[in-house]
């Protein structure tokens, strides 16, 4: 806790200069000693600001006292979201928030269809604001969400990248060379077979992961439902990803759990010694478990980029009446100062900047001490394809979970491949159909 504190002392000094050295003191012209007039103190407000599913405490420790330092005479009203305090709640309630922090799957339902849209790309020209500073494929994703080239909001860290992740206290057990940077599939594939056994009775899985996020954050970034029809999509790159994946379940002693998500938290209880999953500071993992992480493995004949589930993202709302402070305040939250300090707890950055993204985790107590990056050998991959405009979509959640159940079907030998594609396609399709007649 105390470097957290020393890091966000650093921020505020940088942004009490930058602050100081910007104000606008206009001279006195008569009297003597030119004495400078008092700046007009500014109207005390209230911003209203909502970050469903963001607790209390991480939104102080993070943005706070930033926004107190830059913003005085501004009262910050946070509301981490959860029953009752919805954005449906709010608008029931007449208490619309300033800012908004949405996500790309629930842009249009929680936020663009409820009018509370607000396009930036005003105030973005106005204050000659560099969008080129986060990486592009963030931005990309909510310019394609939106409607007509619109901007509704901008990238606040975290994302969500890909890693393999390794217990090393097995690999030293049966004295095998631990993974590294850059392997393949086949080569992770070859080390789960080697490390899959049976030791004292104690059987050693060789690899595990939760296959719904595995599946969906694919390295061909590849939708579950087609863009353009209502189908599954491309069903022959599902069947390679289908069969890269199950081959790992048919190895003997190394079964899949009987859900993706009790197979996503197999690696925790200490028996298994690979995991795909994504970094993540939520992820939590036993503080008595000695692992490490390596980059994503790659797959033959797919790019060379790391598979990623992209950020949320601070949007105004249309209804506000300090939609400029709004702004500004945004800009303060994603300042590189800010980012900086999110990146060394560990916090991924939505910033292009390399010397930000090498500071993955530099002050945190657990990931200062793990090969952090990792995450950035490779770049991100560019956003899965969303609907056309005009076509019926199905929630993403309902969509996941399909795909995920189903892997787990295959992986327990309930079906084969080909049938279970075909399945997962008609239960897609009977989706599209239940959306449609409502």
């Amino acid at each position: 806790m105390k470097t957290t504190r020393l890091g966000l002392a650093s921020v505020l000094v940088v942004l009490l200069t930058t602050t100081a050295c910007g104000a606008n003191h206009q001279g006195s012209a008569s009297g003597e000693g030119g004495k400078a007039e008092a700046e007009k103190p500014k109207e005390p407000y209230t911003m209203k600001i909502l970050a469903n599913g963001v607790k209390t405490e991480e939104f102080d420790e993070r943005f706070r006292e930033v926004l107190k330092l830059k913003f005085p005479h501004v009262t910050v009203e946070y509301s981490p979201g959860g029953k009752g305090a919805t954005i449906n709640d709010r608008i029931a309630s007449g208490s619309i928030p300033d800012i908004i922090r949405t996500d790309v799957p629930t842009l249009v339902s929680g936020y663009l269809d409820l009018g509370l849209g607000y396009d930036l790309n005003e105030l973005v020209k106005k204050h000659k604001y560099d969008l080129k500073r986060f990486n592009k494929v963030f931005i990309d994703e909510i310019v394609d969400v939106g409607r007509d080239g619109a901007l509704y909001g901008l990238p606040v860290p975290p994302y969500f990248p890909q890693a393999l992740y390794y217990n090393k206290d097995l690999f030293d057990k049966f004295g095998v060379a631990y993974p590294k940077n850059g392997m393949t599939w086949d080569e992770v594939y070859e080390l789960a077979k080697k490390m899959t056994r049976v030791d004292g009775g104690v059987v050693y899985r060789g690899f595990s992961s939760p296959p719904t996020n595995l599946l969906r954050d694919n390295p061909y970034s590849l939708p579950i439902l087609d863009p353009s029809s209502d189908k599954l999509s491309n069903p022959d790159r599902w069947l390679t990803l289908f069969n890269n994946l199950k081959r790992f379940y048919e190895i003997p002693n190394n079964k899949i759990e009987s859900t993706a998500t009790l197979d996503g938290q197999a690696f925790s209880k200490g028996n298994v010694a690979l995991m795909t999953n994504q970094h993540s500071v939520y992820l939590v993992l036993p503080p008595e478990l000695n692992w490490d992480l390596v980059s994503y493995p790659i797959m033959e004949g797919a790019p060379q980029l790391m598979p990623q589930r992209g950020p949320a993202y601070w949007s105004i709302s249309a209804t506000s009446k300090h939609k400029e402070e709004a702004f500004e305040m945004i800009l303060a939250m994603l300042a590189d100062e800010v980012q900086m300090e999110d990146s060394k707890r560990g916090i991924t950055t939505t910033l292009a900047n390399p010397d930000i993204q090498n500071a993955l985790g530099k002050s945190h107590s657990v990931y200062s001490k793990k090969n952090m990056e990792a995450v950035n050998v490779y770049p991100p991959i560019p956003y899965t394809q969303k609907r056309k405009s005009g076509l019926t979509d199905v929630p993403g959640v309902t969509q996941q979970n399909l795909l995920g159940q189903t892997f787990v079907d295959v992986a327990m030998g309930k079906m084969d491949v080909n049938t279970a594609l075909r399945d997962l396609d008609e239960k897609l399709k009977a989706e599209v159909a239940k959306q449609k007649s409502k």
